[in-house]
């Protein structure tokens, strides 16, 4: 497990960075580096079962939100066909970009729930 927090703390800091130039990285930025952190700590041993459930209630409400507004999840399949989500990395169509933050959060409550399952064994 440490090994597996080491790995996924480097790539939510990478993650995070390259979210530098996005239109909203106020809210990317802190997305990541909330999972970076938490990941940094389970890899030393020490675990927040409360802030796990925290993250993961969050990014739940706001996935839910990308699957279903305008352009969203729901759009990206039905309307445009499940179009190539990793053509370019300039995201010009709002549905690839509210897509790809849905799978991003997907990511970060998969890894926050990991960690809240294995600390239930450890603890």
């Amino acid at each position: 497990m440490k090994v597996f927090n080491i790995v996924c703390c480097v790539i939510f800091i990478i993650f995070a960075g390259l979210q530098y130039n996005d239109p909203d990285p106020y809210i990317w930025m802190p997305i990541y580096l909330y999972s970076a952190l938490f990941c940094a700590l389970a890899a030393s041993q020490r675990f927040f079962r409360p802030w796990y459930l925290a993250g993961i209630l969050v990014y739940f409400v706001y996935a839910l939100y990308l699957f279903f507004t305008k352009d969203g999840v729901i759009d990206w399949i039905s309307q445009h066909q499940a179009e190539n989500i990793a053509q370019t990395m300039k995201a010009t169509k709002p549905w690839i970009e509210d897509t790809r933050e849905f799978f991003g959060l997907f990511i970060c409550i998969a890894v926050l729930g990991v960690n809240y399952l294995y600390s239930k064994k450890v603890i």
